[in-house]
């Protein structure tokens, strides 16, 4: 092992001129065996689950204090940077309306106002306009607010609301009364829900609701739960308890609103339990026999289920099913084949329609298939501009309808929401996103590239920069984002806040790394578990590449990323460190090993589909080979901003705080080592339009700094 170094040679030239000094923690031996290996881990002491400990404490606030004197020069540019961003964002805005029912539904934010306020009217122009929520009035007591799920009962008299004040994640439920004019305690039931997961669904009779319940040490939800309006919580039924922690569970309710799903999904593995919404003291049955590595998803129309399978389909197909065999997979029929370079995503069921989404050669695209009339069986794509863009489905509560909301955005194009008529494709503007200020898109150049990984696998590459401050000629700053984990894929939307770094001559890169879905189901799986390497080198490749092609200069290479993103941060530092001048990683995943060993902590179990079991001899040497707090070594390293939430309920705060403290002790480099914990927020960050941009504002603020003079 290294020999520490001492508080003096580890501190950056600054401080010396300053006289600070970074806080360096105490160390308590803490041993751990497994398979015939040893760890001591120096640091195991500043895990505590109730966040009260004042030792730990007293050392995040020596952090932050330290943190905020080493930054004192770049305040001024944070400042700078922050109002930039907050100029760009429209005050005074609003959703486009959306018709659920009767009623049309759309939120409102104003002035200096942090948080959207909640209306509904009777036309989409807004007559009879009535504000349904004042969230700044709910969130103006607390210093974190987060608004979960708002549900309109099915005779649109009743509206839940799921808020989270402590940042955790675990939600109180509220019910209001709709037809009480008043935004006062009068209108609200006595009905509370406590230490939910923030979702409800409403059965049909407008009286029972079901829930799920955390459990406030694994923080899963592992419970559901029938309420009846007017009733104590402490009567509420237990309807399923799902004892298997792989599984995440979450409520659902059919496209034809008839059924209530009970949703278990882990990582490889589907299981949907079914009950009458017209029957709420009914039971749930299974909706069919659970397999393992079956990952499918069910809705219902009227009397046939679509399921969007992998069942002999790695990149999924399209099923269908009358309703009365869906439990039998050997009635199912194909709608829609496999295909080998095509990853079936999803489906919007309409009444005569299915819109479906795709991916193919990482470029998302959606295809409308007619179900009913003369046309039935005919299916055409729906069309954009950019070559490469984002889009998702908007709001669609309405199964009648003829048209479908789409939400579309590239790197050059702010947000836009377009209305497409099903049955012609024809699309409808209803607002794009302004950016205020002397944004003009075509100021701004975006390019896809397929980089090869030193394995021979091309990684796409995502990429914008403004035209008239790239030459090419490896002479810009160039900031590198990355994830790589879940199947989750990062698609090239737009960012007002990135603006503030094109303007200054960054060029901005997302490397759409193996972990994610971006080339189908196989980019996933090559990039998790015993593959889990290949994500950290095609970032590394990704980043050589770009400044061999003349994209980024060598000493201006930055890079960014969070969570399972803040992992391969904590990889690649520890595999490439000369590459980069300097990393950002938000509320990181470093501690990869003994999080995954220790099952008290929340969300661990259900992860090992991800990562791998360490409690198996193979899985624990394939976490030990790349656990970025496990592989801390003496060299260089570049500059480094740590930023967490103490309340962080899926990323421990000890993870991040361990990890500098390690850091610290065996860097030997002058660079900066910087570490700020948000002592009231947890995973998302601040809470609030504005209080979120500080943080962004920060970590550019940093990057600038850095850049040779």
């Amino acid at each position: 092992m290294p020999t520490p170094l001492s508080t003096s040679s580890s501190k950056p030239k600054t401080m010396a001129k300053q006289k600070i000094t970074a806080p360096i923690a105490k160390k308590i031996p803490h041993k751990m065996a497994m398979h015939n290996h040893q760890r001591v881990d120096n640091y195991y002491w500043m895990r505590d689950d109730q966040r009260s400990d004042e030792a730990i404490l007293a050392h995040l606030n020596d952090e932050n204090k330290y943190a905020d004197a080493m930054l004192a020069e770049q305040k001024p540019l944070q400042e700078l940077l922050f109002e930039e961003l907050k100029a760009r964002i429209v005050k005074d805005d609003n959703t486009v309306p959306a018709k659920d029912g009767k009623y049309w539904y759309h939120s409102e934010i104003n002035g200096e106002q942090e948080f959207s306020n909640y209306f509904r009217a009777t036309s989409f122009t807004g007559d009879n306009k009535t504000l349904l929520l004042d969230v700044n009035e709910r969130a103006q007591d607390h210093e974190f607010y987060d608004l979960g799920d708002l549900s309109i009962s099915p005779n649109d008299q009743i509206m839940s609301i799921a808020e989270d004040t402590d940042s955790r994640r675990i939600y109180t439920i509220n019910f209001k009364n709709l037809s009480n004019d008043s935004d006062d305690k009068d209108a609200y039931l006595t009905d509370v829900l406590l230490e939910t997961e923030g979702q409800i669904v409403w059965a049909n009779d407008n009286q029972t609701v079901f829930y799920v319940k955390k459990d406030l040490e694994t923080l899963l939800g592992t419970q559901v739960y029938r309420h009846k309006l007017g009733t104590p919580q402490a009567d509420d039924v237990l309807v399923y308890e799902e004892d298997d922690h792989r599984f995440y569970m979450s409520l659902a309710k059919s496209r034809d609103e008839s059924q209530i799903y009970i949703c278990l999904h882990a990582t490889e593995s589907t299981h949907t339990l079914a009950l009458s919404a017209d029957e709420p003291d009914g039971e749930f049955i299974e909706l069919l026999p659970y397999q393992a590595e079956h990952e499918y998803h069910a809705d219902k129309m009227g009397e046939h289920f679509y399921i969007v399978s992998n069942y002999q389909a790695k990149n999924f197909r399209l099923m269908k099913v009358a309703v009365s065999q869906i439990g039998d997979i050997n009635n199912w029929q194909e709608v829609i084949p496999h295909r080998e370079n095509v990853l079936l995503e999803g489906i919007e069921l309409f009444q005569n329609f299915i819109v479906v989404t795709e991916r193919e050669h990482g470029q998302i695209r959606f295809i409308v298939h007619t179900t009913q009339g003369k046309n039935a069986g005919h299916h055409y794509p729906l069309s954009f501009d950019d070559p490469c863009y984002f889009a998702c489905l908007g709001d669609n509560p309405e199964p009648k309808s003829t048209t479908a909301r789409l939400y579309y955005s590239s790197l050059t194009t702010p947000g836009s929401l377009y209305d497409f008529d099903l049955a012609t494709g024809e699309r409808k503007l209803l607002k794009q996103q302004k950016v205020l200020g002397d944004f003009n898109k075509e100021d701004y150049q975006s390019e896809r590239l397929f980089i090869p990984a030193r394995d021979g696998v091309a990684v796409p590459v995502s990429i914008v920069y403004r035209s008239d401050t790239f030459k090419k000629d490896g002479t810009n700053p160039l900031l590198q984002y990355g994830y790589g984990a879940y199947g989750i894929t990062i698609d090239p939307d737009f960012s007002s806040q990135t603006l503030s770094l094109l303007d200054r001559g960054f060029v901005y890169v997302i490397a759409h790394i193996r972990g994610s879905e971006m080339l189908g189901r196989q980019w996933y799986e090559t990039g998790k578990k015993a593959h889990k390497q290949n994500t950290f080198n095609d970032f590394i490749d990704v980043t050589k590449a770009l400044v061999a092609q003349g994209y980024g200069a060598k000493d201006k290479i930055f890079a960014s990323g969070g969570s399972a993103g803040g992992l391969l941060m904590g990889a690649v530092v520890n595999q490439a460190p000369e590459l980069y001048l300097a990393i950002g990683a938000q509320v990181p995943f470093l501690d990869v090993l003994t999080t995954m060993l220790d099952e008290s902590i929340p969300l661990t179990t259900n992860e090992y589909d991800e990562w791998g079991n360490p409690n198996e001899e193979q899985a624990y040497h394939s976490i030990l080979a790349y656990s970025p707090i496990d592989n801390i070594s003496a060299q260089h390293y570049p500059n480094i901003l740590v930023t967490t939430g103490l309340h962080d309920s899926q990323v421990q705060y000890f993870e991040p705080m361990k990890w500098v403290a390690k850091m610290r002790e065996f860097k030997i480099d002058n660079n900066l080592l910087l570490f700020k914990t948000d002592m009231e927020a947890g995973h998302g960050g601040a809470s609030g339009r504005f209080k979120s941009l500080k943080e962004r504002a920060l970590e550019m603020s940093f990057f600038i700094s850095l850049l040779p003079k």
